[in-house]
């Protein structure tokens, strides 16, 4: 087992020895291990080898000059300059809460950016101001929209983070597919197949292979297929895609560029880079803090207390994760041996120290 804090240091000298200035180092480094410590190792240590790739390809901006591009006194649009994702997403989240500050509001739509992690990192830093955060992005096209084989939207996640008093914040974390890339490379290299409903063969037809879409396969929205609700799914696809891509000015659909090196750049492209979109939101601009959280506390015990199903328990969004951080911070991260061997890779490379243990 792995400290929070031994990998995090080592991923923020990793993205030094790439060129990345020590703060924007540390900015990434958190959001790697705190995807490990809320049990999403989807999008922590196993993304590294990724980030690594795309950088000796030389296709992200180590050394990014972020800007504003357009604003009003509620709303910017950023670009990312083809930043790591996790440093303009940053940026932009710091740009939307000034904003809610100033005037109750704050909306960003950034573009030219790449893939920025757990997408509940980002809206999880407004609850420290009590704010209400949110969290879109639009990711490469490994997913197809129902009724069709092609592969035309990203796993597009949507984050939304609320204050409570007594109890944790409302955190739900979730992309609109039933299962991330991520997820489906960890269940391949540990030689398991994922459920039907997640994927699809080149000819749609239905498959538990984790690795399909190195076989010309796509992953499927949420639902499945059209009787369980597939459609729904592809609308909160398609919206977040339009949110972070048409209203920013970033790559739509099929033209967001790839997060993987492997994947060759398009030679069309509709935008600029991969596209996000932030909001956050002042309690105090619609009723007193306090009282909002004392109501949301109502909220949770009242769900909470719901009758549940013999042998289980109703979950408010956000509670396995925290009970997550406190175990994981407690016991240690566990690496899958295939994900410790490429960090070794990578280590070895910089010359930097890693124990495979």
């Amino acid at each position: 087992m792995y400290t929070a804090e031994y990998l995090k240091t080592f991923v923020q000298q990793v993205f030094e020895k790439m060129g990345c200035p020590g703060d924007d180092a540390a900015v990434i480094a958190d959001v790697f291990i705190r995807a490990e410590l809320r049990g999403l190792p989807s999008h922590g240590m196993l993304r590294l080898k990724d980030y690594f790739q795309l950088w000796q390809a030389q296709r992200i901006n180590v050394r990014p000059q972020i800007r504003v591009v357009h604003e009003t006194p509620s709303t910017a649009v950023v670009d990312g300059d083809n930043a790591v994702g996790m440093v303009a997403a940053y940026r932009s989240m710091q740009i939307a809460m000034e904003k809610a500050r100033q005037v109750g509001t704050g909306w960003v739509a950034t573009r030219n950016s790449n893939h920025y992690g757990i997408a509940g990192y980002y809206a999880m830093m407004a609850l420290q101001e009590d704010m209400i955060g949110i969290s879109v992005t639009n990711a490469n096209p490994l997913v197809a929209p129902t009724f069709s084989i092609q592969r035309m939207l990203g796993t597009n996640p949507l984050a939304v983070a609320i204050p409570a008093g007594k109890y944790r914040p409302f955190v739900a974390d979730f992309s609109s597919t039933p299962i991330s890339r991520g997820k489906l490379a960890v269940m391949e290299k540990k030689g398991l197949n994922c459920e039907l409903g997640y994927v699809q063969d080149k000819d749609g037809n239905p498959s538990t292979d984790p690795g399909i879409l190195s076989k010309g396969g796509s992953m499927l929205t949420l639902g499945g297929d059209y009787e369980h609700g597939s459609h729904k799914g592809f609308c909160m696809a398609a919206t977040i895609d339009i949110f972070s891509a048409v209203l920013s000015g970033a790559n739509f659909g099929p033209f967001v560029p790839p997060s993987v090196a492997y994947l060759p750049v398009l030679e069309q492209k509709v935008g600029e880079g991969t596209g996000h979109f932030f909001g956050a939101m002042r309690i105090d601009a619609f009723q007193p803090a306090d009282h909002f959280k004392a109501k949301m506390d109502q909220w949770i015990e009242t769900f909470k207390n719901a009758k549940p199903v013999p042998g289980k328990k109703v979950i408010i969004p956000g509670e396995p994760e925290f009970d997550n951080e406190e175990r994981i911070a407690r016991d240690g991260i566990e690496l899958v041996p295939a994900i410790a061997k490429d960090v070794k890779e990578i280590a070895d490379f910089f010359g930097i120290a890693f124990e495979v243990q």
